[in-house]
């Protein structure tokens, strides 16, 4: 048996103990917090489909101004072809990619599962110019026209065989000449009656060169889905909060060189190689030229009926045998309003 003694002592031990542990608790109420590390960063190559060039400014500007880090995204841009692109991002070695929506539906019809996730050029930029004297005031003016294009390929062919389509004409109601990337030599040289170009491009050259010309636009006549940012069915169903993170980047891009051309322009100087030596006032035309492709009330929307008429025309050109369920082809999901 303990004694009083013993107690007592004990009891004093018990009490100290609790005093401790109270001036523990009283001296830091708040709990103990672990950090957290970092978030890390996912790094991206994003194939541009084109040589450097203004008209990717809100890809450029996302990146300088530091929206896709923000979105603890790293950014690598590679130049390459955009069929050679696709298949990349179809074979999951890369997981975005720029594209057309004409390029999206082929590669679905060849078995690679890639999707478009959110639209950047709201109107198909393709058209055809001529000169005055040639009287082609409407697609139907086409008839008999020998007509320079790249190639039987591409977004040019594509939008060509669109404005036949709108002119109730055929392949065969007019000449093809595959004359390359040369459409203001062959106009202006009088190879070809009529060039098919990109309408943010070519005419503001010709125009640079004191030329006049007529043009009809793809856009004014049928509703394509065009440029934007595509991935796989892999990274939508492993990933899907890093395609909103791109689609939010990117977005902040386009706002902002809608909103601050200029302040675009300079950062583009960092990005395009030679272009501080470029004929600023044709670049900045260029620029002014793609941004009125880039305006839409509910930015980054796909319009389904773009993506039907799309269809529509590859099958008309018989580049599509059967229809395709456009709902795995592309969609809104991951564009937040």
């Amino acid at each position: 048996m303990k004694s009083k003694k013993q107690i007592v002592l004990i009891l004093l031990v018990l009490v100290f103990a609790i005093y401790l542990i109270s001036c523990s608790t009283t001296k830091n109420d708040n709990p103990i917090v672990t950090k957290k590390s970092p978030p890390s960063v996912t790094n991206i190559r994003l194939p541009m489909t084109y040589i450097p060039n203004v008209q990717f400014a809100p890809l450029y500007a996302a990146v300088d101004l530091g929206y896709f880090r923000d979105e603890n995204i790293a950014i690598e841009f590679d130049y390459r072809y955009e069929t050679d692109a696709i298949a990349l991002v179809g074979a999951n070695d890369l997981q975005f990619s720029l594209g057309s929506g004409e390029q999206v539906l082929l590669a679905r019809a060849q078995g690679l599962p890639v999707t478009y996730v959110m639209a950047w050029w709201q109107g198909y930029p393709v058209g055809i110019v001529a000169f005055p004297d040639q009287n082609i005031k409407t697609p139907a003016d086409l008839k008999g026209k020998k007509i320079g294009l790249p190639g039987l390929f591409g977004a040019s062919y594509i939008g060509l065989r669109a404005l036949l389509n709108a002119g109730g004409l055929s392949e065969s109601d007019v000449t093809l000449d595959s004359i390359g990337y040369n459409q203001v030599e062959a106009l202006v040289s009088g190879q070809d009656q009529a060039v098919v170009i990109y309408v943010n491009n070519e005419p503001i050259q010709l125009k640079a060169k004191g030329y006049t010309v007529d043009e009809l636009r793809v856009a004014d006549y049928v509703e394509l889905a065009s440029n934007g940012l595509l991935t796989n069915e892999q990274t939508i169903s492993q990933n899907p909060k890093l395609i909103e993170a791109m689609n939010r980047a990117f977005l902040r891009g386009i706002a902002f060189v809608l909103a601050k051309p200029d302040d675009a322009y300079q950062i583009c100087i960092n990005y395009v190689e030679g272009l501080s030596q470029s004929d600023e006032r044709v670049q900045r035309d260029v620029l002014r030229a793609s941004m009125e492709f880039w305006r839409a009330k509910q930015p980054g929307i796909s319009n389904p009926q773009a993506w039907e008429n799309m269809q529509k025309v590859l099958m008309d050109m018989g580049l599509l045998t059967q229809p395709m369920d456009l709902s795995k082809a592309y969609t809104n999901q991951f564009v937040k309003p």
